[in-house]
């Protein structure tokens, strides 16, 4: 059981940030990282069309025997609950939990911010499980699809002038309410922090999803005592189309030399 490898699955490659932060936390873990690439994104679907993308994500992890299931999509992990996936046999981890949890015990005056992508911030999961942990939890939130777009292209650069522009715009509604605490809460932001970061100052905390997640598998893993003792021999990626292409933006999430190569699968597998 301890040598089997987590999975993680994402609708695309912004999962790749919380797989990076993964195999920096836990190295002695293997992994299989799927991305469905042939549907994505998933925030324009139906709820009931999420659920039919998650339980087919999972179904096809649990084939490959992993023994732990990280959801490392906003989007997904705002929309499906886990009795929502049938004949799920492993712990399942969103990335929604343990970024809240960090959230609150960072805030000082109680105003948090939250930036998504439009899907994750309509289901309001971020608000409603905030004002579970402490009902006096001011929030402002803003969904950001164009940061998505820009950080796929490869427009990361912390002077970059367009990427600075948009963050600027989407930013200015959360900046004004006077939040100490944003959450990045889609994947993809994590790779233009720095540029987040100066335009919201340094006395705003920026809490990552992917790297709280990353945390929560380490301490769900020595919890269970499932941690492998062995060293990593195992990291695969999958993909539902165009491996060539999450070749080249692998990079851009996992850094320089990550050197990952895709495997197509098929949907129907």
């Amino acid at each position: 059981m301890k040598d089997r490898p987590i999975g993680v699955f994402d609708s695309g490659v912004g999962g790749l940030t919380c797989a990076k932060e993964l195999l920096k936390l836990v190295p002695n873990e293997n992994m299989i990282y799927l991305g469905d690439t042939a549907r994505m994104p998933y925030g324009v679907n139906t709820k009931e069309t999420l659920v039919g993308y998650t339980n087919d994500d999972v179904d096809f992890l649990q084939r490959r025997d992993v023994k732990l299931i990280v959801v490392a999509c906003g989007t997904v992990s705002s929309n499906v609950p886990a009795n929502q996936i049938k004949n799920l046999s492993v712990p399942y981890i969103d990335v929604i939990s343990p970024t809240i949890s960090a959230a609150v015990k960072a805030t000082k005056n109680k105003k948090i911010g939250i930036i998504a992508t439009p899907a994750t911030i309509k289901s309001g999961s971020f608000e409603q499980r905030l004002k579970m942990f402490d009902k006096d939890i001011e929030t402002v939130s803003n969904g950001c699809p164009q940061l998505v777009t820009l950080v796929q292209d490869g427009y990361i650069d912390e002077d970059n002038f367009v990427t600075n522009n948009v963050c600027r715009e989407y930013l200015a509604p959360i900046k004004a309410f006077g939040v100490d605490t944003l959450i990045l809460g889609c994947t993809h932001f994590p790779i233009i922090s720095k540029i987040i970061q100066n335009i919201m100052g340094d006395d705003v905390k920026l809490i990552d999803a992917g790297y709280e997640t990353a945390l929560e598998v380490k301490k769900v893993l020595k919890t269970l005592n499932l941690e492998r003792t062995k060293p990593r021999d195992l990291v695969k990626y999958y993909v539902t189309s165009e491996p060539e292409n999450f070749d080249q933006v692998a990079n851009i999430f996992l850094g320089d030399g990550s050197n990952a190569k895709a495997i197509l699968r098929d949907i129907k597998d």
